[in-house]
């Protein structure tokens, strides 16, 4: 059964051509939007010092950016469906080098939440939904594939970024790699330019945010689906290396870990793009969404009983897989429920909504460490946090498909009714 938006854009997309041009400045948007804001940490501890402020008071610059890119989500598709992928994407390379820019110069811990938090995130947004909106004008029967390959682009700029950030770090401090930084958000610009729109009247169709979703059953089930989930997506990920210390595992050993991690999530993305476009998981691509899910979840309950490093670093591969294929189907599932036409809007709506979780989730699981001093419960609500929702997007999905199939077996009831009514 073919996506909603093979009848809706109004033309063929091409599935090719100029289209993977568009992926590979997707692959810079998406990889920089997700990417950039874990890859501030590294100067963290420098500006602590620097403002003497609490660790507490300067977590907030990444999660305020982060707050910020998913808030602006509405902003940015709204943008997106009036004037275009290009000029906004570039519009917020912009912001994010004029953000650092300005941080450079910061006075207090406040400019830096103004600056790099509200305004860099904000940039984020101009240049993440946009790059995800895009594809799905240039890949109708490819995809999943590009999909799959532009959001690689997370994991390998982020672990461009790792390195590059400590070496700018040692040689100019966090004033000067900021200065730096701000030049290099300017690729974003570059990427933006490659989006060129694959007709002159493309996302004209929708002006403002289609709110008409939340009537949208798939829609629906993917939103409740997803707030759930992402209670126990990014947690697991940011206590690995903490639980491995709090095991006795030496510092190099435990960063070793989150290595592996990235190495496979690197790996999995184009892997999970490409069985995705396949005749057997296409058709039916909620499915294997719902695994992904239900997959993380189970690798999360599973992890306190893996025994020593050996069992963490097995975890840290399962771990790589299942965050990998998550991330690489998260919207492209979205697209295949709504189709292209209205993806800009329902991209801006969920990434509002999902905010709340993404914020809260990690302080969530940090107050049950605290609590029992123990991580292992941490995991295990992180594993119900996300086996219970992909058990729920299997059940609901395969109720939806079949209302699906009865209302296509309908339509043409009453088409082959209408047309035996004209010959008449």
């Amino acid at each position: 059964m073919p996506p909603a938006a093979t009848t809706s854009l109004g033309y063929s997309p091409p599935d090719g051509g100029w289209g993977w041009a568009v992926v590979f400045g997707s692959f810079i948007s998406i990889g920089f939007s997700y990417a950039f804001p874990k890859s501030l940490t590294i100067y963290f501890k420098e500006i602590q010092e620097y403002f003497s402020v609490s660790y507490s008071e300067i977590a907030w610059v990444s999660s305020v950016m982060l707050a910020s890119m998913y808030a602006g989500g509405p902003v940015s598709s709204v943008l997106v469906n009036r004037y275009g992928s290009r000029p906004v994407v570039m519009v917020g390379g912009v912001m994010v080098g004029t953000a650092m820019l300005l941080a450079s110069f910061g006075t207090s811990i406040m400019h830096l939440y103004l600056c790099v938090g509200l305004i860099g995130g904000f940039g984020l947004a101009f240049n993440l939904q946009p790059a995800l909106t895009i594809i799905g004008t240039y890949f109708q029967v490819k995809r999943p594939l590009a999909n799959g390959l532009a959001m690689t682009g997370s994991p390998v700029i982020l672990s461009t970024l790792a390195p590059l950030n400590q070496f700018l770090f040692d040689s100019f401090g966090w004033r000067g790699s900021f200065l730096i930084l701000g030049s290099i958000c300017l690729n974003c610009c570059v990427a933006g330019s490659l989006m060129r729109p694959v007709t002159k009247s493309q996302s004209c169709a929708e002006r403002f945010i289609d709110f008409s979703l939340f009537k949208h059953r798939g829609f629906l089930i993917y939103l409740v689906g997803n707030v759930v989930l992402f209670f126990g997506f990014f947690a697991p990920v940011v206590f690995l290396a903490p639980y491995a210390k709090h095991q006795g595992i030496d510092e190099y050993s435990a960063a070793l870990l989150l290595t592996i991690f990235a190495l496979v999530d690197m790996f999995i993305r184009p892997v999970t793009g490409f069985l995705g476009n396949t005749k057997l998981v296409r058709p039916k691509i909620q499915y294997f969404f719902s695994f992904a899910v239900s997959y993380n979840g189970i690798c999360h309950l599973l992890c306190p009983l893996l025994p020593g490093y050996a069992g963490l670093v097995g975890y840290a591969v399962i771990l790589g897989l299942g965050f990998g294929m998550v991330s690489a189907l998260l919207f492209e599932v979205l697209m295949d429920l709504v189709g292209a036409h209205r993806f800009s809007s329902a991209v801006g709506l969920v990434t509002i909504i999902e905010c709340g979780p993404v914020l809260l989730g990690p302080p969530i699981s940090g107050a049950l460490v605290d609590a029992y001093g123990d991580y292992k419960y941490m995991y295990y609500a992180c594993g119900v946090f996300m086996l219970a929702p992909g058990i729920f997007l299997f059940v609901m999905h395969y109720f939806n498909y079949k209302k699906l199939e009865e209302e296509l077996v309908n339509h043409e009831d009453k088409f082959k009714n209408s047309e035996i009514f004209y010959i008449l």
